[in-house]
């Protein structure tokens, strides 16, 4: 949840500055059914009892179809900064049989209960690349506690980025293309 709505403030943090993210709210994205399946089949492979095999290979899956959606879109500035952190997570994960590893102090500082039946984070025996699972905590009492990644914290900077990179200012008006630069015609030189 901590990642959602550090994302939702990346996207709506430009409306602070008389801006509004603009290349981000009206970029044409392709197949954006997409990140919308990946985001979804994530909530039930956490949230639905399953068995947890059917629920890690969900769960690894929906890094690759939320990848791909990434990879369409790449053109988008802050694009690649958020598929680099999913591509982090989601290799971590796909190493660690469906599990991001989370560093036990981080869980015990943000509060969490550790005996969940499948989590999409949790604290394994023996880690693959563990520094790269959820080793830092947004602790208790803080609203929010919760563990979180290197690859969420791109996730979210990535956000940030995107929802910057297209801003533009309010009444501005409409360029040719919101999301990508415009560039001049080049002339060729005068003899």
């Amino acid at each position: 949840m901590l990642v959602v709505v550090l994302c939702t403030v990346g996207i709506i943090s430009p409306l602070l500055a008389g801006r509004w993210p603009a290349g981000l709210l009206l970029h044409k994205w392709r197949l954006p059914v997409l990140i919308w399946a990946a985001l979804a089949f994530q909530v039930v492979a956490v949230e639905v009892a399953m068995p947890h095999a059917l629920a890690a290979t969900v769960h690894v899956l929906t890094y690759a179809v939320a990848f791909a959606f990434l990879w369409l879109n790449r053109r988008v500035g802050g694009v690649l900064i958020v598929a680099a952190g999913a591509i982090t997570n989601g290799v971590v994960i796909a190493l660690n049989g469906g599990t991001l590893p989370a560093s036990a102090s981080a869980v015990k500082a943000a509060g969490l209960d550790g005996d969940i039946a499948f989590a999409n984070s949790a604290v394994l025996d023996h880690p693959v690349l563990p520094w790269l699972g959820d080793a830092f905590a947004w602790p208790t009492p803080l609203p929010l506690a919760n563990t979180f990644s290197v690859g969420d914290v791109l996730i979210v900077v990535g956000v940030f980025v995107a929802a910057w990179v297209g801003s533009r200012r309010f009444g501005a008006p409409p360029s040719a293309s919101v999301s990508e630069p415009v560039s001049e015609p080049v002339s060729a030189p005068d003899n």
